[in-house]
């Protein structure tokens, strides 16, 4: 295409602010994109637009819960059209099959995937966008596209001095043809990726302006609270609402599938009116567990099944037939709850045959079918409006909470909140697993011959299919939701993946041992269960760099250097561990009273060491330091990385330290901080984070930091003492 100066004034002199260059992510993208002649504007599945009047937006189909997603996946567009991060506007997607997740074929925000999945596509469209932008001012000047150069929101001209900027180049460019395969720019030339920046929404959350699931407001709006079982599984057998409907504000009470709802005219009094009534539940189907009834259902199993095998090489039994000695090990974890500090709540809006949703999820369009199994709706009747996240965890990938706001929504045909208070959110969580892991290892002239690790627990999509609506049947009449559940979890590995909960992080065993043994014996004590940061790596990493600690024990060998010894095969894994001891100067001593720990583990991709120096002070256990190493390729933010890395390292000192939801006849028996403790600000360690320059392609951050710290602060615990804890939560005195 080839258009002179004054032609170009012709057309440009004309334009609004409404002229878009639209394009499509190779790879992420479902539905090509276009321009609109005559209206100017994206069509709705556009994730990049650029406007004549120099604005640029960005469809962010990640969502952001602290992680850092509106700063590094900006960043990438940034980088390759060559404009500032900060020039570059966001906006949530909205549902729809071009914004989904290529890895889980759903639209949602998990699995330290977020960056990884982006990497590429993403620097495409920045690229693509670049390169049509410079050909159409190419055409213009009538030179070459080669000779010209992005700069700074402009398009430079061969001479050097004259330029043009992105906003009266749109419309010329969205007739370009879009490159098949742009070139990104080297490395050596990144302004903006591996560099250390603040974060683009540091200003506005410290003012207070992003708005929160919590924080929506509409006109008319009211508010709604549920009474639930105490024990999951129960249903309402009956209800006195009478005194709660003559107290002031009250609008409506009436059940739910979940249970009880009240609707006020204002939060406050929708919990007063709460208090007043009576439910008599029907027990007949409820949860019957305690925690001590799970655990001995765990090693019954244990004994009578030896599970399946999920990786198996060498020969295990004759290497224990031949052993000198044979160790054995049990350690037991209980259940966790994610705790996000903005609990849940939903907004929802029925009207004209449609519902519109408000909400801080992590799939958004889980939560549409959330939605519709609640109403009369089918998903496609449902628009979800994502806001920030105040904390996931894994936890707002199950939708529950908008199940609710959209039931009460349909009865009520208002705008209705729905808000858990802080001990709904605890007692009514979908919790990380209790796990029990049975360990034992062949010994031979003083090596390791064998390993062995059986893992006794739950599946998550035991709970999940079995419950949840499934989004990868997002065409299905509502009344077969249920029944593909059901058709989902006895088609595991065909109809829906294999679901490596329990054993991710076990199966993937790095230390050069001859003969591998591992296997998973299924039982599910029909507590539900959910994604916890980390998930699976989060129980087998204990269990595994516990057991490879005790190892060195028994061998008398430093515990860094028997590590060393079995994984020098692993380049990365042993880069990150060499770091990390140096970080932490483990041959030098440590104040009288403090004693160090040290776990090496991959997660996510992402390889994390580190060392924690701890003692046992006034009979509480005391983090002083945390050193970690990390290897997680290309790193877009350092910053974010190590925030993300300090950010896993205090999540799983809480769950080493705290963690434990327990049960008692079916009832969880903790219900807010005071019982179930985060770690607080004057108890934090110091964190140092040593990250790996590498050229690798980018992984995860947001949860390899939590799996290897637990592990680390019970060896440093065992260093201390000499006594070695197998259970958690950690304890002072043993």
């Amino acid at each position: 295409m080839s258009m002179n100066r004054r032609d170009f004034l012709k057309v440009t002199a004309g334009t609004s602010g409404g002229l878009v260059l639209a394009l499509s992510l190779k790879g992420c993208a479902g539905v090509p994109t276009g321009y609109d002649e005559q209206s100017g504007e994206w069509k709705p599945d556009a994730w990049l637009e650029l406007t004549a009047s120099d604005e640029i937006y960005f469809t962010l189909a990640r969502v952001e819960m602290g992680q850092g997603t509106y700063t590094g996946l900006t960043t990438l567009i940034a980088e390759e059209l060559e404009v500032t991060p900060a020039s570059i506007k966001l906006r949530f997607a909205p549902v729809a099959t071009e914004y989904r997740n290529p890895l889980y074929k759903l639209q949602l925000t998990g699995g330290s995937t977020s960056l990884a999945t982006s990497w590429q596509p993403l620097r495409i469209a920045g690229a693509s966008a670049r390169t049509m932008l410079v050909s159409a001012a190419a055409s213009v000047w009538e030179v070459s596209p080669g000779d010209c150069r992005a700069s700074e929101g402009r398009v430079v001209h061969p001479n050097g001095q004259d330029s043009l900027p992105y906003g009266r180049l749109v419309e010329l460019a969205s007739k370009q043809n879009v490159p098949g395969d742009p070139a990104l720019k080297p490395r050596g030339e990144w302004k903006y990726i591996g560099k250390n920046r603040g974060r683009l929404d540091a200003e506005a959350k410290t003012t207070g302006a992003p708005i929160y699931g919590i924080d929506v407001e509409l006109e008319g709006m009211v508010y709604g609270v549920v009474t639930r079982p105490p024990r999951y599984g129960a249903r309402v057998r009956s209800f006195d609402d009478s005194a709660a409907r003559k107290m002031p504000g009250v609008l409506e009470i009436f059940e739910i599938e979940r249970g009880v709802a009240v609707v006020a005219d204002k939060y406050w009094r929708a919990r007063k009116a709460q208090e007043a009534l009576t439910v008599d539940w029907d027990n007949s189907e409820a949860l019957d567990v305690s925690t001590d009834q799970v655990f001995a259902s765990y090693h019954k199993a244990a004994d009578e099944d030896p599970g399946e095998s999920e990786r198996s090489e060498g020969d295990y039994r004759r290497a224990v037939d031949n052993a000198g000695q044979v160790i054995e090990a049990s350690y037991e974890q209980p259940y966790l709850a994610h705790a996000t500090l903005e609990p849940m709540n939903a907004t929802a809006w029925y009207r004209d045959s449609e519902i519109e949703v408000w909400a801080p999820t992590q799939a958004p369009d889980l939560g549409r079918i959330a939605a519709a199994r609640a109403t009369d709706l089918s998903p496609d009747d449902v628009k979800i409006h994502t806001t920030f996240l105040g904390g996931g965890f894994g936890r707002r990938l199950t939708n529950d909470y908008i199940e609710e706001a959209a039931a009460i929504a349909f009865r009520v045909h208002k705008p209705v909140k729905v808000i858990w208070s802080r001990e709904e959110d605890t007692r009514h969580d979908l919790y990380r697993p209790a796990m029990l892991h049975r360990m034992q290892a062949s010994i031979s002239d003083n090596k390791v011959t064998g390993w062995h690790h059986q893992i006794v627990g739950p599946q998550i999509l035991d709970w999940y299919v079995r419950n949840a609506a499934p989004a990868q049947y997002p065409w299905a009449p509502k009344f077969l939701y249920n029944t593909l559940g059901r058709v989902g979890l006895m088609a595991e590995g065909i109809a829906t993946p294999k679901d490596h909960s329990a054993i991710e992080g076990a199966i993937e065993y790095p230390y050069r041992v001859p003969n591998l043994d591992i296997r998973h014996t299924h039982t599910d004590p029909g507590v539900p269960v959910s994604w916890w940061r980390s998930v699976g790596f989060s129980h087998n990493g204990f269990a595994v760099e516990t057991f490879m600690d005790e190892l060195a024990s028994e061998l008398g060998q430093d515990p860094y250097r028997f590590r060393r010894s079995l994984i020098d095969h692993e380049p990365r894994h042993l880069q990150v561990l060499d770091r990390a001891v140096g970080l932490a100067k483990w041959d030098e001593p440590v104040e009288e009273g403090r004693a160090r720990g040290l776990a090496l583990y991959r997660s996510f991709g992402t390889y994390v060491a580190q060392v924690v120096e701890a003692s046992v002070e006034a009979g509480e256990i005391r983090v002083h330091k945390v050193a970690c190493a990390v290897d997680c390729g290309q790193v877009v933010n350092p910053d974010i990385v190590r925030d993300q890395i300090e950010g896993g390292v205090i999540f799983g000192l809480t769950a080493a330290l705290y963690g434990d939801i327990t049960f008692r006849d079916g009832q969880v028996q903790q219900s807010n901080f005071h019982d179930y403790p985060l770690m607080r600000h004057d108890q934090r360690p110091e964190v140092v984070v040593d990250i790996v320059d590498s050229e690798e392609d980018p992984t995860g951050v947001g949860e390899p930091g939590v799996p290897p710290v637990i592990p680390a602060l019970g060896n440093a615990l065992f260093a201390l003492t000499g006594k070695r804890q197998r259970k958690l939560p950690l304890r002072a005195e043993v």
